[in-house]
């Protein structure tokens, strides 16, 4: 019985917020715009119809604060022109493999945007 309580407890326990960043190196020769999306909830980072602005050759390191655990996708587009897409796209609505990470707290996942 006391196993039984113990594990309704852990799985009722909510989910741990993590803090962890994002780093963005935009190679390519246009600015780019780009957002993530978890794949476990509604949730999008930085959300509230924003995005992360990243100019032509820069590198920029976003910080997010998500579940551990979780599953988050990263979509870019070329400012000003969003058929021009990579991972996800803006509507995260493109198939995709290898943009997805894991949500893990003190870590810091890579993302290059080439051309």
């Amino acid at each position: 019985m006391i196993r039984l309580s113990l594990a309704a407890i852990l799985f009722a326990t909510p989910a741990v917020a993590a803090d962890m960043s994002v780093f963005v190196r935009n190679q390519r020769s246009d600015g780019v715009a780009v957002e993530l999306f978890s794949r476990d909830s509604k949730k999008v980072w930085p959300g509230n119809d924003k995005v992360f602005l990243i100019r032509p050759g820069a590198k920029k390191s976003v910080p997010i604060s998500c579940d551990n655990g979780e599953r988050i996708c990263w979509g870019a587009w070329v400012v000003g022109n969003d058929s021009v897409t990579a991972g996800v796209g803006p509507d995260n609505d493109q198939p995709c493999d290898t943009c997805c990470f894991i949500c893990v707290e003190h870590s810091t996942e890579t993302v290059d945007l080439a051309e």
